[in-house]
């Protein structure tokens, strides 16, 4: 179990980065006025997004398997979970801000993203402490 519980890991570190790095090209994206880096940004979104994906897909899936593996149990559990819910919910709000920027329909702005940045982080510190310290 122990490689399964570190390849969750690597999985998970790596879907991260993307869910950290993404918003942060739609802050670029947001400030962007000619025509050739707005393209390549749409580039690096949709490149990133497809690489994210998978990552995010297989954190969840070793994730799974621990749960099934280990047959964890508490408060702390489904806290989680629900945690995990939000990430997915954002990765998937993520594509559609994508896509509305790829559509030119973006109505947000680059203010909204710094902040819209941030929720990762946040979610990322209170799985930790529930997983780590367990508090319920």
């Amino acid at each position: 179990m122990l490689w399964i519980k570190a390849f969750h890991l690597i999985f998970v570190v790596s879907w991260f980065a993307g869910l950290f790095y993404l918003p942060r090209l739609f802050v670029n994206h947001a400030m962007a006025t000619e025509a050739a880096e707005i393209a390549r940004l749409q580039l690096m979104e949709r490149k990133l997004y497809r690489f994210m994906t998978p990552l995010g897909v297989l954190a969840l899936a070793f994730g799974l398997w621990l749960w099934l593996g280990y047959g964890f149990h508490g408060g702390w559990l489904q806290a989680k979970l629900v945690l995990v819910a939000l990430l997915v919910a954002y990765h998937l709000y993520c594509g559609k801000l994508m896509a509305d920027f790829a559509r030119g329909r973006n109505t947000h702005s680059h203010i909204f993203y710094r902040w819209f940045n941030e929720l990762p982080v946040l979610i990322l510190t209170a799985i930790v402490i529930l997983v780590v310290v367990k508090p319920f």
